[in-house]
């Protein structure tokens, strides 16, 4: 299946050049802007730690982790992880980044709507990709087009799931930036592009996986149809 004409020029071409342009865009604004100083000759942690003091956000730990653009929030743990970079630069993309994280722990503290849709998929999203992918990959080895189509209903949980990301990462980046600027550290022209460009080059990653998903699962309807 997939070794398949159709999966090579529709899916697998596409998502290659796709994922390949956009961590190249990435990595080239992330390292633009990681070496311009933000106005405020802020770190990433002391920028956190500013937003928590000047805006309405509660307090939660912070923790450095290793590596460059792992920063993360963990709702579970309900700490924000930013990477060494992030951490410990006082640059515009250590900024932007660690806003973004803060954006995300607003959404929990502020019971954003978006989240709790996310939220409501987890457990299902959980278990699915494997439910999918036999059911799919039995389904096509003896030729039982009823349970290609079950995986294909699974698979399409994943892929609503990766959609719906795509509104909770644009929202995290929007409310980080009106965190800085409510915290007074958008201080000149250059934070501001700077900021918006490196959110939106992240935000780009999350579109790609998106459109990968969306194909992914396009294919496999033609699969199943073709088998009809």
């Amino acid at each position: 299946m997939f070794f398949d004409s159709n999966y090579i020029i529709f899916v697998m071409i596409p998502t290659l050049l796709l994922s390949f342009g956009v961590q190249l865009y990435l990595r080239s604004t992330y390292g633009k802007w990681s070496k311009v100083r933000n106005s405020g000759g802020m770190t990433g942690m002391q920028v956190s730690d500013l937003l928590f003091d000047r805006t309405a956000l509660n307090e939660i730990p912070m923790q450095v982790v290793p590596g460059q653009m792992t920063d993360h929030f963990d709702p579970r743990a309900n700490v924000v992880r930013l990477s060494q970079g992030t951490a410990g630069q006082p640059s515009v993309a250590a900024m932007a980044i660690a806003a973004h994280e803060l954006g995300h722990v607003q959404q929990y503290q502020t019971g954003s709507a978006l989240i709790k849709a996310r939220n409501f998929l987890v457990p299902a999203v959980q278990f699915s990709p494997t439910v999918s992918y036999m059911a799919i990959l039995i389904g096509f080895m003896l030729n039982i087009t009823g349970l290609i189509w079950v995986g294909i209903v699974f698979f399409g949980v994943m892929v609503f799931f990766t959609l719906l990301t795509l509104p909770v990462e644009f929202d995290a980046s929007r409310r980080g930036l009106q965190l800085l600027t409510e915290a007074g550290l958008m201080q000149s022209k250059e934070d501001q592009r700077g900021a918006r460009a490196v959110l939106r080059a992240a935000a780009l990653t999350y579109v790609a996986a998106a459109i990968t998903s969306v194909l992914q699962l396009l294919y496999y309807i033609s699969i199943a149809n073709r088998r009809r």
